[in-house]
């Protein structure tokens, strides 16, 4: 038999393989931000009922996106757990069981999109043009969600065994495809019809659908460390049960988002519109500077999980180390940004003279915890990675919901501008709960791991 060959993510230098490794994630996560600010402005050309039908929509695109990438990372953990500990044979049998169960997925979510669409809608607005638009666009993008579901799932399944160049090149597919096909089908260019919002579901799942089959073609054409195949394939409830211990802490980590922005939203609304308005525009810059960290905590997991499952100390907590150093690069020159130009940054936005007002100040004071987030969101990376998804999960709700929400709305009491201290409130809060949770856990597994055998 052929000797496995070793795979890199347990023999080359620590720092040199992070950077390898996170940097066309991070390239492909900045792609897809562009997408999304690219999108919402051919959206926005339709009018304020479209803009107010994808605003409905949006929880219900969040919630699949949990579901995926959620489903995904406990596979990623798993496969790059099994490979270190080299189980190959049970590393394929992870990836196969992820690729049934994002496949259940999307059945699951189709079923919910042609069922309960139109009354979801319903229960939001009175207005029939926005509950036509949403229920045009909400069909199409669940109805023909196999795209996202199976290619995520397949996308951390590469990544678990240290191939980011391929998912990077799927996402830049999927978004490509979505910004040429986005004006074409809203406004019917080039003879297609006008379609409008519906226009704009159909360009997201053409885009979906076309790196997916990219993707199929890699992932069964081209020789990877596991092996996906479906014969002969029967349910084992342990693997299942090891891919959900971390898969179901992520996907309600991410789907608390939107819990956070509509308590927040319904908080700021008894102020101004503005003060809205400036939270929106908060959230959708801060993914420029958050992009490069969580391109490096995709990079950072599954060289994690691969040298636990190999029992490599050193090389667990020299990712870490090195990792935090990173970290602390990019978020100190977010810091920078958003204390010396927040006028600016606002102005992106064409910011009022109110808005202005009350986002200069904010901006300032909500980037007081950009570092201390960085450092917390690292260490949640590694529960994940070692497979601890509880830890993650109660350090997000901590920050997300239990803290920042109560602390934002006692605040709002003393004034608007005291509001914004509610997000270096929790993250300080989350930050000294995430090191006593690694302490606790260098303390019980970390600190035993064998050194690796010569």
């Amino acid at each position: 038999m052929k000797p496995v060959q070793e795979n890199k993510m347990g023999t080359t230098p620590v720092l040199k393989l992070i950077i390898s490794m996170s940097l066309p994630a991070m390239f492909s996560m900045f792609i897809q931000s562009l997408y999304n600010i690219v999108d919402s402005m051919f959206v926005a050309r339709i009018g304020v009922e479209a803009l107010t039908a994808l605003s409905l929509a949006f929880p219900i695109q969040m919630l699949m996106i949990a579901v995926a990438v959620g489903t995904g990372v406990g596979v990623n953990s798993l496969v790059s757990r099994r490979l270190g500990e080299g189980r190959h044979e049970e590393a394929s049998s992870a990836a196969t069981h992820g690729l049934v169960l994002a496949f259940i997925s999307w059945i699951a979510f189709a079923l919910l999109g042609f069922f309960f669409t139109k009354p979801f809608f319903e229960s939001f607005s009175n207005s029939p043009t926005v509950v036509g638009m949403g229920c045009d666009y909400i069909y199409v993008v669940t109805i023909f969600s196999f795209g996202v579901f199976i290619l995520i799932d397949l996308e951390k399944t590469l990544q678990a065994t240290g191939n980011m160049i391929y998912p990077m090149l799927f996402q830049l597919t999927g978004a490509i495809t979505n910004i040429i096909l986005d004006p074409i089908m809203i406004f019917g260019l080039f003879g297609f019809p006008k379609l409008g919002v519906r226009g704009a579901a159909i360009a997201t799942v053409c885009g979906q659908v076309l790196s997916l089959l990219f993707c199929l073609y890699i992932v069964f054409k081209k020789n990877h460390e596991v092996h996906i195949t479906l014969k002969k394939f029967r349910f084992h409830r342990g693997t299942v049960k090891d891919i959900y211990v971390v898969a179901l802490p992520s996907m309600i980590m991410q789907a608390i988002m939107s819990i956070l922005v509509s308590g927040l939203n319904a908080i700021l609304i008894t102020f101004s519109e503005a003060a809205v308005a400036v939270l929106g525009a908060y959230y959708k810059l801060q993914s420029f500077i958050f992009m490069p960290l969580f391109g490096l905590t995709q990079g950072i997991m599954p060289i994690m999980g691969y040298n636990y499952g190999a029992r490599n100390k050193k090389r667990l907590i020299d990712t870490l180390k090195f990792a935090i150093m990173i970290a602390l690069i990019i978020m100190t020159i977010g810091t920078l940004i958003f204390m010396l130009i927040p006028d600016r940054l606002l102005m992106i936005f064409n910011a009022s003279l109110q808005m202005l007002q009350i986002g200069v100040p904010a901006f300032r004071i909500i980037s007081l915890c950009f570092i201390v987030a960085a450092i917390g969101i690292l260490l949640s990376t590694l529960f994940q990675a070692l497979g601890i998804g509880i830890y993650s999960l109660i350090i997000s709700t901590l920050r997300q919901l239990v803290i920042i929400l109560p602390s934002a709305y006692l605040l709002s009491k003393i004034g608007l501008n005291y509001i914004w201290y509610a997000f270096p409130i929790a993250e300080a809060a989350s930050f000294i709960v995430s090191v006593l949770f690694f302490k606790r856990l260098y303390t019980n597994k970390i600190k035993y791991l064998e050194k690796p055998r010569n």
